[in-house]
């Protein structure tokens, strides 16, 4: 996509801090990141979320964030791991193609867990929210 930072990062206009890199995905240390090692995941394909890439490049881009991540625990020997991404603009999406952090955690960093996102269970109880996806 034309206006992509990330295609354009795939195309080698801006240039990058690679740390794996093949035919189909590219993992890159991010440029603000929030932690040491803090590292984005992306499949070459431009996708804006997990709607939009193939299931066959999903697995792909999956498998290498578990490569990847082997190679951060290695080199970086963090304590932990987040491991997610924002879908949409509303979770905090900024650059629109699908893309993975690789957070590495240490002890004392201050940071939280996926729980510590959004506090707000809606208006719904587990059962009713059971009951509605099970249609």
């Amino acid at each position: 996509m034309e206006n992509c930072i990330f295609c354009k990062i795939i195309n080698k206009e801006i240039p990058s801090h690679k740390i794996y890199e093949d035919e189909n995905t590219l993992a890159f240390l991010d440029v603000r990141p929030h932690t040491k090692g803090h590292t984005i995941v992306i499949h070459k394909t431009h996708a804006e979320t997990i709607f939009d890439l193939e299931d066959n490049k999903l697995k792909e881009l999956i498998l290498i964030v578990k490569k990847v991540t082997k190679k951060l625990q290695e080199k970086l020997n963090p304590d932990g791991f987040n491991i997610g991404w924002n879908h949409n603009s509303l979770a905090g999406q900024v650059v629109p193609h699908l893309h993975i952090h690789l957070m590495p955690r240490y002890n004392g960093d201050g940071g939280g867990s996926m729980h510590s996102i959004v506090k707000n269970p809606g208006n719904m109880t587990v059962e009713e929210v059971a009951e509605l996806l099970k249609q």
